[in-house]
């Protein structure tokens, strides 16, 4: 494939590329999943947010750039090269903003987007139940509706974000007598509302990346469901469409990780010759990112042309997941037994990385299950 860009795509990419060498900050921000570093990251993504920035893909109206999806694609490359700041409302803009662009009413988008968008308003997400991980059908806390309003139990596990957040995206069932997919509504809640418990998890590297949510008679406005009553399984697969697709994980932060294991290799390269196996994965690494660079173009030019992504998310988020482990577990091959002592600062990231690419086969719904989408859905076999 020939990739070339035009006059306007290039003039955006310079456009992007200076405003982030002016403003990235000099210093790391803390990690996100403390309290300063949540609140340093809130501060980045405002001043994205005065630029047009935080959410590009979005119409002006409701504080995005309007750019197209290539447009997006040349701005996350941008975004990645100039080490700029992780991004903390993913949830929100990346996952429920387009959610809420297509199935939200027009009050809710008003209502939400704009303040999504400044990152006035930070969000978490609630899919997982003790009993119901990948397995969403599975999903057994209550919102019952009462009048004007409904009435929420159960309990949520392994939410993103939620231990600083100040809302939460999740599903839950609206029909005691249904089960599996159908009977699932889909309903927008406030943290800060009586009857919420949230309780912190720590996770592999020590943060508090994840919580445990308790609902005990927790009222929502019945105007915070999205889409249809009952209906909230259509809407969560959308969603879940944008978790495992193009937009929670761009090709360009694999792009750079790769770009940064080949510095790493170079450095170190005497003794990580000693293994040869070591520079086949480190060729791995760079040939998978710009395979799944090609390819993200690639598709990006089919939904121009009217092309939906469907089942073809699962063979994303198999691509990326895989793909971060192998940097990372390279790259901590590279760096040998130093790469386990946290006070080097090389080795620091690396590690942090590699804690983190160990739940990506997991997050987004099981590598596993997606290889059952994938094998039913698009290769038409039979279940058993």
């Amino acid at each position: 494939m020939e990739l070339t860009y035009t006059p306007a795509q290039q003039a955006f990419r310079a456009e992007v590329r200076a405003w982030l060498k002016d403003n990235v900050p000099r210093e790391k921000l803390a990690s996100y999943d403390t309290r300063e570093g949540f609140e340093q990251h809130r501060q980045w993504e405002a001043k994205l947010a005065e630029a047009g920035f935080s959410s590009v893909t979005w119409p002006q109206e409701l504080g995005g750039r309007g750019c197209d999806l290539n447009e997006w694609l040349i701005f996350e490359e941008e975004y990645w090269a100039a080490d700029a700041p992780q991004r903390v409302n993913q949830n929100g803009i990346l996952l429920l903003g387009p959610t809420l662009m297509e199935f939200g009413t027009e009050e809710q988008k008003a209502r939400f987007l704009p303040r999504m968008a400044r990152c006035d308003d930070m969000w978490a997400q609630g899919w997982s139940e003790p009993n119901a991980g990948s397995d969403m059908a599975a999903i057994s806390s209550r919102a019952i509706r009462t009048g004007d309003k409904y009435v929420l139990n159960g309990q949520k596990i392994w939410s993103t974000r939620a231990v600083f957040a100040d809302w939460l995206f999740g599903l839950f069932r609206s029909d005691p007598q249904s089960s599996r997919h159908h009977g699932l509504s889909y309903i927008l809640v406030p943290l800060k509302t009586p009857g919420i418990t949230i309780r912190p998890i720590r996770d592999i590297s020590g943060k508090e990346h994840f919580a445990e949510i308790f609902f005990d008679d927790v009222e929502v406005p019945a105007e915070n469901l999205l889409g249809a009553e009952g209906k909230g399984w259509n809407v969560a697969m959308a969603t879940a469409g944008f978790e495992r697709g193009l937009l929670l994980r761009s090709p360009a932060r694999y792009q750079r990780s790769a770009q940064k294991l080949i510095a790493l290799y170079k450095k170190h390269q005497v003794i990580a010759d000693r293994d040869s196996s070591i520079r086949d994965a480190v060729l791995r690494a760079w040939q998978g990112a710009e395979a799944y660079t090609q390819s993200s173009y690639h598709t990006v030019g089919k939904l121009d042309k009217g092309f939906h992504i469907g089942a073809e998310a699962s063979t994303n988020k198999l691509v990326w997941s895989e793909l971060d482990i192998l940097i990372h577990e390279t790259a901590m091959r590279i760096l040998g037994p130093r790469a386990e002592v946290l006070d080097d600062p090389e080795a620091h990231e690396w590690l942090d990385g590699f804690l983190f690419s160990q739940a990506g086969p997991i997050y987004a719904g099981s590598n596993e299950i997606q290889r059952n989408i994938i094998a039913q859905r698009m290769l038409g076999l039979p279940k058993s």
